[in-house]
């Protein structure tokens, strides 16, 4: 799947689609200072939690953190271990926080 835009996943959340799984892969501190939501594994974690995420093996997985730079590894690393719909929120918090 490609990578999603904040302006999509925002449509997204106002409509109140609940058909996908959001996961925060930022650090605590960062989630503390502004957050959307979503389950919240932090990058260096997601590998050794791996079974919590297994419910959503085969559903659409949208992972975010401050630029796109980690959700991309993370989309990679799960992407490898057999997700099959992982999107990577491009532009992360940075770009969400710039459209308002």
């Amino acid at each position: 799947m490609a990578d999603i835009t904040v302006q999509e996943l925002k449509e997204r959340l106002a409509a109140g689609d609940q058909h996908f799984f959001l996961l925060d892969v930022r650090e605590p501190y960062e989630r503390e200072e502004f957050n959307i939501g979503g389950e919240h594994i932090p990058m260096g974690f997601v590998l050794a939690r791996l079974e919590e995420l297994e419910p959503y093996r085969d559903q659409e997985v949208i992972v975010y953190c401050r630029s796109g730079n980690r959700s991309g590894m993370v989309q990679g690393l799960l992407k490898s271990k057999g997700f099959t719909q992982v999107r990577n929120l491009q532009g992360g918090m940075l770009a969400w926080q710039e459209i308002g």
